[in-house]
């Protein structure tokens, strides 16, 4: 078993879909090991999106991950995070597959429903950024 990270964001939390979510989730086999609604300030947002900082996209997903609440979420799986990045779907809901979280949930390629982790290190940090030790508290 491994885990990944994944953010319920602020577009799908307004929108009321945050169940919806959460529930294809668990049917597609993930298991929820933490969760947590929060809100990033800039600072925040702009230390976990630093690696896009020379992206022309940083400013608006900065802005964009600071507009509302956040949903953090530690997910196991076998294979967690390629199996989780098959289960959100491409970036641009429109090329997402049928069936996958920003196919169903997402309203744009900016507003996407869902961020997920990319690799196992990605995984590791990201959940270290928003949860740490066996209770998983941060922030």
């Amino acid at each position: 078993m491994s885990e990944t990270l994944a953010i319920i964001k602020p577009d799908a939390v307004a929108s009321g879909r945050t169940g919806a979510i959460l529930a294809h989730l668990e049917g597609a086999g993930f298991r929820i090991r933490a969760l947590r609604m929060t809100r990033l300030n800039r600072a925040q947002a702009e230390a976990f999106y630093a690696v896009h900082r020379k992206r022309h996209f940083f400013r608006s997903l900065v802005s964009f991950m600071t507009s509302g609440p956040i949903i953090p979420i530690v997910l196991e799986a076998d294979d967690a995070v390629p199996r989780f990045r098959k289960a959100i779907g491409a970036t641009d809901p429109a090329e997402a597959a049928a069936g996958t979280v920003r196919a169903l949930y997402a309203e744009s390629r900016e507003r996407n429903a869902i961020h997920g982790s990319d690799s196992d290190a990605n995984a590791a940090a990201e959940i270290a950024f928003f949860f740490s030790g066996s209770g998983r508290l941060a922030l």
